[in-house]
């Protein structure tokens, strides 16, 4: 037994209302699958570029103070300036901004001598340790 809609009365009926919502979930499912993607890699590409600062204002430390932050310096001698320097040839800060951890909330790490050249920067990625792939993967100053 039919229904008939009585003076040009319209309405939507469930299963249409169910098709929309499909639709729709699977849209939100395939924005937010390629939208996340692209968040995990911009995370990586600022990694990369914070390293790259980091870096010139090693290399201009060099040219100011006639060597390389120590160890025990790290990164923050781009900041402020070690009491081993004489204040005479310190120029810094280096850095216009305090020091940034890394695009997942971790510090990045500083090697006097480096393992891969004269000093090493490093961010262990997603999971802040050493090693792993995709997001985990380290980014790192001697590739």
């Amino acid at each position: 037994m039919k229904h008939r809609r009585r003076n040009g009365e319209s309405g939507i009926t469930l299963l249409e209302l169910l098709v929309v919502m499909v639709i729709i979930a699977l849209f939100a499912t395939l924005v937010g699958t390629r939208l996340w993607k692209n968040v995990a890699s911009a995370k990586a590409t600022t990694a990369k570029s914070q390293i790259e600062t980091f870096e010139n204002a090693i290399e201009q430390f060099r040219l100011d103070v006639g060597r390389l932050p120590t160890q025990e310096e790290g990164l923050q001698a781009l900041r402020v300036r070690p009491s081993t320097v004489d204040q005479s040839k310190w120029n810094g800060p280096y850095l216009q901004k305090d020091l940034p951890l890394d695009p997942w909330g971790n510090a990045y790490v500083y090697r006097m001598p480096g393992q891969h050249g004269e000093f090493d920067i490093c961010s262990y990625g997603r999971d802040g340790r050493e090693g792993g792939e995709g997001e985990d993967a380290d980014i790192v100053s001697w590739k």
